[in-house]
């Protein structure tokens, strides 16, 4: 598949009449500014978001019409003459659904007549429905249609179709037939309990449930990649939010995709592992979105500094593309327009003056990180049974739009492992994955362990770590797991003894290899293996741990850091003292022995600081 290293940008199409000299204005803008692509998105009028102008009509290209597939065709193909990939977002607004999706084919919530509209879409104020994300007649009937009515020209360069996060409603989701189908597998029914799920005592129920829908989440984006490639197009996407088992989910897509501030860097590593699993090479993230807070903080005035410690964490999770979040459709000669969850590209954005220097550092890593397949050594069993028996997060771990654990916005592998470069596992891959030669292969992944701390674990999964056990996988089990759900076997007991009893399975984490890194600190990194010996990316230490949202001046530091690690590579142990300049990152090849630090060097503006008020309200917490 070809690809493109230099970052791409999301390009916000407010409802209006869109001109070509305005798409040639803003298409040359990313171009000369260091992007290597686009991601159309069509969205609301701009009135949408004013109370006193909100009913007013926007004139527009109508949604699908032959207007508005002339000025899109236009749009890919300018793009196409000067350098830049155009993406295309499969609908309007987030999640997916228009007009067109009728009664039947929405998404609905049991016990709820009403369904799920989509409102400050490209439609605007004419409202639609969102489709059901379940039934595949009633979303290969949406794909279809969108399909035949966007346009596709020929282009050099390749495309994907983009599908943004999880945005339907799920507490209660529902499908026709769901109750029987749920019937017929766990023989009672589901429905009286809906309104009770997530209460004490209702956890096997709710696992049952989840366990269901994520099959079903799962097909739809199975189909999405499906329906796309047979029209020679790559699927790429978000399953953050989704309810279901999300490494499978997002290792269905061509390119997966994650995102930052809204979660975390380390959320990131989830999306990588899934391509790691299932042999992808690129991992792109929607990049910068509420850098300092929902929705709008600092906008125009955001510092290259804060956003290079950002990408930063996102390249030693796993990350070897950006896509910026974002730029506005603008005026030929203006830069009036900004998107509200975005940080600002443009020329009167604070961001401007080094963007396209900054651009050339965010491309330099990218293409080194896409060389060759990551190194592997520890498979980490994802907690998914945990945290759908877990249910509702504490309020202090919610934001208003995010409530439940099985969005796994909060799991962290195990400081023990940090110098073993460790890789997130399911049941799935396990499943597929293959011992041999005293190691665990699957996709372009080969570990010397798997490593699972999970009070609960499904017993497909019990039963294959089983099978890898007795085959001698050194195997770490932090805990005695419970089997989860409400279907229970008999032999599961006897199965954790007799696990247990063999010598290759531990409680406690006891490696027979040295890692891969060694040292009393060590900085988040990111390591890949190539014909040309390993590369390893070194975050400033400052990119560790960062939460939403982002400090203004955040990354700023006077001090230099050091730390001297070993590297354990082939047959060569490779000894390096880590020098961090302020806001630096550090890159180096090791091959038969010897050490070479590539330039990366950038130098970002040296970063302001300013404190939130003291009585300042966050409003994206519930209270």
């Amino acid at each position: 598949m070809e690809h493109i290293d230099k970052p791409f940008a999301r390009y916000w199409w407010f409802a209006s009449e869109i001109k070509k000299e305005d798409i040639r204005y803003n298409l040359n803008w990313l171009k000369e500014n260091g992007f290597g692509g686009v991601e159309l998105a069509w969205v609301y009028p701009l009135n949408a978001l004013n109370s006193e102008l909100y009913q007013a009509y926007t004139p527009r290209q109508q949604w699908l019409s032959p207007q508005w597939q002339e000025i899109v065709k236009y749009a890919m193909l300018y793009a196409d003459s000067v350098g830049l990939a155009c993406d295309l977002t499969m609908g309007t607004l987030w999640p997916f659904g228009d007009s067109g999706v009728t009664y039947e084919e929405a998404a609905c919530i049991y016990g709820k007549e009403e369904r799920q509209v989509i409102s400050r879409s490209w439609e605007y104020p004419k409202e639609g429905y969102v489709v059901d994300h379940l039934l595949p007649e009633h979303y290969i009937k949406y794909f279809n249609r969108m399909l035949d009515s966007f346009p596709h020209p020929e282009t050099v360069l390749s495309q994907s179709y983009f599908i943004d996060s999880w945005e339907v409603e799920t507490r209660g989701l529902w499908y026709e037939g769901m109750k029987e189908e749920f019937i017929g597998r766990y023989k009672y029914d589901i429905s009286p309990l809906i309104d009770s799920l997530y209460m004490p005592g209702y956890e096997d129920h709710l696992y049952d449930y989840m366990k269901l829908i994520s099959e079903k989440v799962i097909l739809f984006y199975n189909n999405y990649d499906s329906v796309l490639n047979n029209k020679g197009i790559n699927s790429r996407g978000q399953c953050s939010g989704a309810p279901c088992d999300i490494i499978s989910a997002y290792a269905r897509l061509d390119i997966p995709e994650g995102e930052a501030m809204l979660y975390e860097p380390e959320y990131n590593s989830i999306p990588a592992s899934a391509a790691i699993l299932s042999s992808k090479n690129i991992v792109s993230a929607e990049t910068f979105t509420c850098l300092y807070g929902w929705p709008r903080n600092y906008i125009r005035e955001e510092q290259t500094a804060d956003l290079k410690m950002v990408a930063d964490a996102l390249f030693a999770n796993g990350i070897n593309h950006i896509v910026w979040h974002g730029k506005a459709h603008n005026p030929v000669g203006q830069d009036s327009l900004n998107f509200y969850a975005s940080v600002h590209l443009g020329d009167s954005g604070n961001l401007a003056r080094q963007l396209h220097e900054f651009n050339c550092y965010l491309s330099k890593v990218s293409q080194i990180m896409k060389n060759g397949n990551p190194y592997t050594d520890v498979a980490v069993y994802i907690p998914t049974e945990d945290a759908w028996i877990k249910g509702i997060m504490p309020d202090e771990k919610q934001f208003i739009w995010a409530w439940a654990f099985y969005e796994m916005r909060y799991i962290y592998f195990p400081e023990i492992l940090k110098g073993h470069h460790p890789t997130w596992i399911n049941g799935e891959f396990l499943d597929m994955a293959v011992y041999e030669n005293d190691q665990l292969k699957i996709g372009n992944a080969t570990f010397n362990y798997l490593y699972v701390d999970a009070a609960y674990l499904d017993f497909k999964s019990l039963q294959r770590i089983s099978v890898l056990a007795h085959e001698g996988l050194a195997i770490t089990i932090k805990q005695r797991p419970v089997e989860p759900g409400t279907i229970k076997h008999a032999e599961w007991g006897q199965m954790i003894n007799e696990l247990f009893d063999l010598p290759n399975v531990q409680r406690e984490f006891r490696p027979h290899r040295v890692p891969i890194i060694q040292g009393i600190e060590i900085p988040p990194y990111r390591a890949r293996e190539t014909d040309e010996g390993l590369y390893i990316f070194f975050a400033n230490p400052n990119s560790e741990n960062i939460k939403f949202p982002v400090q203004y001046g955040q990354s700023y530091t006077e001090n230099t850091r050091k730390m001297a690690v070993r590297v354990n590579y082939g047959n060569n142990k490779y000894d390096i003292n880590l020098v961090f300049k302020p806001y630096s990152s550090l890159l180096y090849r090791l091959k038969d022995g010897k050490t070479e630090q590539m330039d990366i060097e950038f130098k970002p503006e040296i970063p302001r600081v300013k404190k939130l008020p003291d009585d300042f309200r966050a409003p994206w917490l519930v209270y």
